[in-house]
């Protein structure tokens, strides 16, 4: 069986003020907790753009990276053939070389000296 509330409530202005101030109170409560859950949001934005970002920035820095180092590569590799190409710049401006080289490509000979080609003659040149 249900009981009768026999309870009633006072109408004072006392009553009034603690009703009014609970009410204020809960809808502080209210705005505090959309306040949080907005700064929540937008911390979570901030910081997810910033993790996108900086994936993205790694995958470029790792990518720029394995171009340096091709570059690098390639850049010794011409270092060592312009060094090839000086050595034989000043090869060929010495004439005893030029003349050696006439002599084993082109057959040319001193006056008197007869030249025989021979099948595992191998020229160096």
């Amino acid at each position: 069986m249900q009981q009768k509330k026999t309870v009633t409530k006072l109408n004072s202005q006392y009553v009034d003020k603690y009703d009014a101030y609970m009410e204020r109170q809960k809808r502080k409560k209210q705005r505090l907790i959309r306040r949080l859950l907005l700064c929540a949001i937008i911390v979570t934005i901030a910081a997810g753009s910033m993790a996108v970002y900086h994936f993205g920035q790694r995958a470029l820095h790792a990518e720029k990276a394995e171009e340096y180092k091709l570059l690098q590569e390639e850049l010794a590799n011409l270092e060592k053939e312009e060094e090839k190409y000086k050595e034989e710049i000043e090869l060929l401006n010495d004439e005893e070389y030029i003349l050696e080289i006439a002599r084993t490509k082109y057959f040319l000979s001193k006056e008197g000296e007869l030249i025989f080609k021979t099948p595992d003659d191998g020229s160096s040149y």
